[in-house]
């Protein structure tokens, strides 16, 4: 095993591990979902240049569509979250409340 794909597993393992730690703050948990997802694709792309496949290129860049969609929801639910309660805590947040 290479060990390009050691590292982008470390950096995998060690993401997850943060989202595990720092689920307090959103932001934190959002840099980390950022982490997760660039190594998922980093792993792709290089599966799809192993494989020579014309079908397995399109995975890397529907990964990377995700992405943009999940940043782009997870900061707009950081803005409204700050702007209404004004802090990032998540376990401050009640999602029972109206």
């Amino acid at each position: 095993m290479p060990i390009i794909y050691i590292n982008i597993a470390l950096a995998f393992i060690i993401s997850l591990l943060g989202i595990l730690i720092y689920r307090s703050h959103l932001i934190s948990s959002l840099l980390c979902l950022e982490a997760i997802i660039l190594s998922l694709f980093i792993i792709s792309t290089l599966m799809a240049s192993n494989i020579h496949s014309p079908l397995a290129n399109i995975v890397p860049i529907a990964l990377l569509v995700f992405a943009a969609c999940e940043a782009a929801v997870g900061l707009a639910l950081l803005i409204s979250i700050s702007n209404t309660y004004g802090l990032d805590y998540v376990h401050n947040l009640s999602l029972l409340q109206c």
